[in-house]
């Protein structure tokens, strides 16, 4: 669920555009525009309009298509509207019309007196419903701030992670250089959408795509490069950690052991990246991101590397390379 409280007024006021472009007006009820929306579903009202209440879904959006619509005028030619007086009484978010259906002056004038917008799109249906599920679905996921770096590496959404100064920025700006995207610096918001897939973007949009470079300063990325070294949002993919180079740790060097961080209850394969002088941290990354692409596809080079070397032990050839041709000892 969202932290704060998010209403039809703030539903009118989203910013959006295209494919998810909601194309939503009131038409009647703006007293009730404050009225929150704490339910991330939608409901068509058919046999509520009957007159049926048992099991309405009264918390949620009520979208009126073309049946409900014509059933209004309906109970319109038939005067009777004690039923749509009991409709309004669970106190429902609001009301939408879809194909810029127009609702009955009776069904306004209640709307009015109970304080229940009335929105009209000129989206069909299924397409509204289909949008405002999208809508909700970003809204209303789990999320959380995590301090790092993503960006997007050969189509992998990678997280770079570690202590401050470690060299995430300077890492993320070498790749950029390379050719890849920047999603965001410094403080990441993660979003756990259907369930299974973790979305990260800016928690600031308007400062997600400026660095802080130590010794240089603040620098914007799309300017520098342009708008093709950015992107708004990533899902995330992979975690890199990067850590300074520890002498005594021992430091996986075949990647048959994968190891996992959970993040709203979404494991995302961790890699931990030692860092020292010398290394080509971006290159490693770029590495990673191709072999993730592999894995994906069904292949682990981990997994084919260890058949392969136990193939080659049960052949015998092992024994022959060690020991050599004469086996007298």
């Amino acid at each position: 669920m969202a932290d704060k409280k998010f209403t039809v007024l703030d539903l009118l006021d989203l910013e959006l555009s295209g494919h998810d472009a909601l194309q939503l007006k009131c038409i009647a009820g703006r007293r009730g525009l404050p009225r929150a929306i704490t339910i991330p579903e939608i409901n068509r009202p058919g046999l509520a309009l009957s007159g049926f209440f048992e099991n309405f879904a009264g918390d949620r959006v009520q979208l009126f298509g073309r049946g409900e619509t014509a059933y209004l005028y309906k109970l319109h030619k038939e005067k009777n509207i004690e039923t749509l007086k009991s409709f309004f009484a669970p106190g429902i978010p609001c009301c939408v019309f879809s194909y810029n259906s127009e609702p009955t002056e009776e069904f306004r004038q209640l709307a009015e007196e109970n304080c229940c917008p009335l929105l009209q799109t000129d989206l069909t249906s299924t397409e509204f419903t289909t949008r405002l599920t999208r809508v909700f679905s970003n809204i209303f996921a789990p999320h959380k701030t995590f301090h790092g770096v993503l960006v997007e590496v050969y189509g992998i959404g990678i997280l770079l992670s570690g202590h401050s100064g470690v060299g995430k920025s300077e890492t993320a700006l070498e790749l950029v250089e390379r050719g890849h995207r920047l999603v965001a610096d410094d403080i990441i918001e993660i979003r756990c959408v259907n369930g299974n897939t973790i979305l990260g973007r800016g928690a600031n949009t308007t400062i997600s795509h400026h660095m802080e470079i130590r010794g240089l300063g603040i620098i914007n990325i799309s300017q520098l490069y342009g708008v093709g070294a950015i992107r708004n949002q990533k899902e995330v993919q992979l975690i890199v950690q990067l850590e300074d180079w520890d002498s005594s740790k021992a430091y996986d060097r075949l990647g048959t052991d994968q190891t996992y961080q959970e993040l709203l209850g979404v494991k995302i394969p961790v890699i931990e990246i030692p860092v020292r002088p010398g290394r080509n941290l971006p290159i490693i990354i770029e590495a990673a991101a191709m072999n993730e692409r592999l894995k994906d596809m069904g292949y682990n080079a981990a997994k084919d590397f260890n058949e392969n070397v136990l193939k080659w032990i049960e052949t015998g050839d092992a024994k022959t390379a060690y020991y050599g041709h004469d086996n007298s000892y």
